[in-house]
């Protein structure tokens, strides 16, 4: 039992949140260093993709030290998918911008992102909405579809990565759009059923 206060002690309850808070920092000098070059390959192209990639892996590491040292918070269960959302955002926005992703394809995403985030900031006194496994499984197949999309590997390994991409890139939409309804259905039969709870 020592041992174990003694180890929580070293670990800052605020960590993960700031862990989390750094990645949201991330994503200016993301779309900085994707846009500065005016989509050439160059290396800034590489160094942009290379930062999204850590940026957007961090995701794991503050959730493991939060649950590893019981530390999780409501603050972090808020802040975690947004600083997914603002980092896949930006990265779509930053694509279109290029000409090299549909417009409605990024306006689609935004359009699911920001209205949970929103939904997530009017319920947040009455219950946290904490990220889902579908929701989760977006922001892989997202961050798995830009990855490819920002790395420019066409240039290394020919055109057919490019078709892997827009595979992926669908993917990942149908999944966007997917998670979207499914937090919709789920937060429905929460409402019908407190309702029905507090009839009785």
């Amino acid at each position: 039992m020592a041992a174990d206060g003694a180890r929580l002690m070293a670990v800052p309850r605020q960590l993960p949140n700031a862990i989390t808070i750094a990645r949201i920092l991330c994503a200016p000098v993301f779309l900085w260093m994707l846009l500065v070059d005016n989509g050439s390959d160059g290396a800034l192209r590489w160094w942009a993709a290379a930062l999204f990639v850590v940026a957007i892996a961090t995701d794991g590491i503050d959730g493991y030290i939060a649950r590893k040292y019981n530390i999780v918070t409501d603050l972090g269960k808020l802040l975690d998918p947004i600083a997914d959302k603002v980092l896949t955002g930006v990265a779509f926005i930053g694509l279109s911008i290029l000409g090299e992703l549909p417009w409605w394809v990024t306006i689609v995403v935004l359009v699911r992102e920001i209205g949970i985030t929103v939904y997530r900031f009017i319920v947040v006194n009455n219950h946290v909405l904490a990220a889902a496994w579908m929701g989760k499984l977006k922001t892989v197949a997202q961050s798995v579809a830009l990855t490819l999309a920002l790395a420019p590997f066409a240039a290394l390994i020919g055109d057919w990565a490019n078709w892997v991409n827009i595979v992926t890139m669908w993917i990942a939409v149908a999944l966007t759009i997917a998670s979207g309804l499914d937090y919709i259905v789920s937060e429905v039969r929460g409402a019908r059923t407190q309702r029905a709870t507090g009839k009785k």
